[in-house]
């Protein structure tokens, strides 16, 4: 079996330096261009299924790169992105100013992380994890899973067992960045990440 674990592409808010989570901002035209990029690299791949997080910016990327495939786009809320509370719409470098200390720990000590009216690492991480053994239970060859830059952050912790408070160490993807996981007699591992040469 093969993950293809891709982040959904350049949104409004990306460009402008403002925290998504649970909020939604559309696609730009160079996520779009790069979806379809990304569509026509995987373009002879046969998916099994395609998962996407329910938000609007990943499914609008799901169905991009499925292009002609007569596959229904399976939703799991579980692959959401993380939810910033308060912190969401704001501008990275306002959050710096306004709540500098909390954000540095998000960022960098992420195992002592507390939200405020957000989501913590421990609740991303049950869900996520939920979402792939759903996943993986459904078996297939290929399977699409179309996620956000934190969630997917989560996946790669669990796939190379990387503990919380080494969280940091793990880069965000660029949009449509692509990543193949794959899973042999129960053991998992990345073949591809972040590949991003069909947006270069």
């Amino acid at each position: 079996m093969k993950l293809y674990i891709i982040r959904h592409g350049q949104t409004e808010w990306n460009l402008a330096g403002r925290l998504q989570g649970w909020q939604n901002s559309n696609l730009t035209e160079e996520g779009i261009k790069n979806a379809e990029r990304l569509s026509d690299r995987l373009k002879d791949i046969h998916f099994d299924y395609i998962y996407s997080s329910p938000q609007k910016r990943a499914i609008d990327t799901a169905r991009i790169i499925k292009g002609k495939r007569n596959i229904d786009i399976i939703t799991l809320e579980g692959l959401r992105e993380i939810g910033f509370g308060v912190w969401e719409g704001m501008k990275i470098q306002d959050i710096n100013l306004k709540y500098s200390e909390q954000f540095d720990t998000y960022l960098n000590r992420p195992h002592l992380y507390n939200p405020i009216n957000g989501e913590t690492f421990e609740e991303l991480f049950s869900r996520v994890q939920d979402s792939l053994d759903r996943i993986i239970s459904q078996g297939g060859d290929n399977i699409l899973i179309v996620a956000h830059g934190v969630t997917i952050k989560a996946m790669t912790s669990m796939i190379k067992r990387i503990p919380l408070d080494e969280f940091s160490t793990i880069p965000v993807h660029l949009g449509t960045a692509l990543n193949i996981c794959e899973i042999k007699e129960g053991i998992m591992k990345f073949i591809v990440e972040g590949e991003i040469s069909h947006i270069l």
